[in-house]
């Protein structure tokens, strides 16, 4: 089975306007849409909770390789930052995947993220979750088990290198929650 090294936006956007529209994950009569920002941080002034935004910080399976010397690894702690809020009928989230640098070249750029349709889906679906219980008020069952393929994954995968790790630099890796 091949694996995805590349990152793929439209995969995403794809993606969540499937769970929108098919499967009516967010089936409040209101328009959700999916952006993105390779500058956002987890931080949220008080001038923005005001406007309603909220975050979701999501890890993930994916799989990198380097632009320089083409190595390829796998991670299962890659960070993706979710921004999202309600205003009226309209619904916006915007998304920040962080990269990870390659050990072998050690040259400071951070590479993005392939990931699986799998993935995809179950970070969505969970960011999903998050804007039905914080924007609707609606209780999730699953919300207990907040985290839970994070820990599965930490059984087979190598440490955590947080030197080379975009979120581990700005002090938001690693952490499941909002």
């Amino acid at each position: 089975m091949s694996r995805c090294t590349d990152w793929v936006p439209s995969l995403w956007k794809d993606i969540f306007d499937e769970l929108l529209d098919d499967d009516n994950e967010l089936d409040y009569g209101d328009q959700w849409s999916l952006n993105f920002s390779y500058s956002q941080t987890r931080t949220v002034t008080k001038e923005e909770r005001k406007r309603g935004w909220k975050v979701y910080c999501h890890t993930a399976y994916g799989h990198f390789k380097c632009a320089s010397c083409h190595k390829t690894w796998p991670s299962a702690r890659v960070v993706v930052l979710f921004r999202y809020r309600l205003r009226g009928d309209r619904g916006t989230v915007i998304m920040r995947p962080f990269g990870q640098a390659c050990r072998r070249c050690q040259d400071d750029e951070f590479e993005l993220s392939g990931f699986s349709q799998k993935e995809v889906e179950e970070a969505l679906l969970r960011l999903c979750a998050k804007i039905r219980k914080n924007c609707y008020d609606d209780e999730d069952d699953n919300d207990d088990d907040d985290g839970s393929s994070v820990g599965s994954a930490k059984v087979w995968t190598k440490p955590h290198e947080a030197t080379l790790c975009e979120a581990c630099s700005q002090g938001i890796c690693c952490q499941d929650d909002d």
